[in-house]
């Protein structure tokens, strides 16, 4: 594990804590129910889960699709060590079942969240799957939850931050020791530019490409957070912003970097926030008639709000987000990142993050 520890804790209340000592106890051999180990995050989870010597279960949700779909064998060879238990955890009665219902666990650590975001699929997973799990933990003898989380609901307008900001109260309602970690930026959330500018295309930009900035944390400084927070007892019953290494970086300065490392003249093409407010407009009269505007609307909301607010520890005194107080972790930086996509070496994942 690292040793480069955030440079302030959040309480539960939101309100910054005093400087302090990262204090850690020995770590011991947990027994650790692991969701969301499908997507990036939860695969480089349960990897550096097992790296630390924890005992392993994921619950696996069966492959989408029509009719019967069979489980993703592959799975089984990405998540070589854990153990792997079956079925969709927005389902109440898959928390039920012998593998889960009748076995202690000592941790859960969940990395799970709703794929495309739409307001249905936001309260099925972001909140209701969560409450289920919850309960479950609680019969399970469970004596701490990680909850990965996000650090866009500190302004919460959106369908998905309401959901997993109720599921955040819920959890620390319990009584149950919980750590609620809010990253920054993924970096295959920044990666989808990356085929534009290789092709010659210019990068797309918001306003003057500065209206906002991140600290994008790499998936395996995140789970390598997330799994800290088991043996860190400064993490216990905190919310946690965290984001990686470095200064924060604005979309401007992600494309004046690629165009660096590809050795082309820095092209850029200015999108006014105008448009994305014009397509919600639209979306949002045609959804009242159309289930399936409806849900596009939400999607372009989601990006309006992302094009015109920074993913850093937002300052409510001051309105303002606030790049000093957004905690570092880690050693991964996303121009490094960029470095090695540039060079062949590997290809972002984008999964669901392709949608924005």
């Amino acid at each position: 594990m690292t040793t480069d520890e955030p440079t302030r804790l959040v309480s539960g209340s939101g309100t910054p804590l005093p400087l302090v000592a990262s204090v850690s106890e020995p770590k011991s051999r947990l027994r650790v129910l692991l969701l969301g180990a499908t997507g990036t995050i939860g695969l480089a989870t349960a990897r550096a889960l097992l790296r630390n010597g924890h005992e392993v279960v994921c619950l696996v949700r069966l492959r989408q699709g029509f009719g019967a779909m069979p489980p993703d064998t592959s799975l089984s060879e990405r998540l070589a060590g854990a153990t792997l238990v079956w079925g969709n955890a927005d389902e109440e009665s898959v928390w039920t079942q012998p593998g889960l219902a009748q076995t202690h666990f000592d941790a859960l650590v969940s990395c799970m969240a709703s794929r495309k975001g739409s307001p249905q699929d936001a309260w099925r997973v972001d909140h209701q799957a969560h409450m289920w799990a919850l309960k479950a933990a609680q019969r399970a003898g469970v004596r701490h939850f990680v909850q990965l989380s996000a650090i866009c609901v500190q302004k919460p307008v959106l369908a998905f931050q309401h959901a997993k900001l109720a599921f955040e109260k819920a959890l620390i309602e319990s009584g149950m020791t919980y750590s609620i970690v809010r990253p920054t930026a993924f970096f295959k959330s920044l990666s989808g530019q990356l085929e534009r500018v290789k092709k010659g295309q210019a990068f797309l930009i918001f306003g003057d490409g500065q209206l906002t900035a991140c600290k994008p944390i790499s998936d395996d400084d995140l789970a390598d957070f997330l799994v800290g927070c088991l043996d860190d007892v400064a993490r216990h019953n905190q919310i946690l912003p965290i984001g990686g290494p470095g200064p924060a970086i604005t979309p401007l300065a992600q494309g004046e970097h690629l165009f660096a490392l590809l050795g082309k003249p820095p092209r850029f093409k200015r999108v006014p926030l105008g448009m994305m407010d014009a397509i919600v407009a639209v979306l949002s009269v045609l959804g009242k008639f159309i289930p399936a505007a409806a849900d596009k609307a939400e999607l372009a909301r989601i990006g309006r709000y992302y094009a015109s607010e920074s993913m850093l520890v937002w300052d409510a005194a001051a309105q303002r987000y606030d790049e000093q107080a957004t905690p570092s972790h880690g050693s991964q930086t996303l121009f490094d990142a960029y470095a090695r996509w540039v060079r062949g070496e590997g290809a972002p994942d984008r999964g669901d993050h392709a949608v924005f």
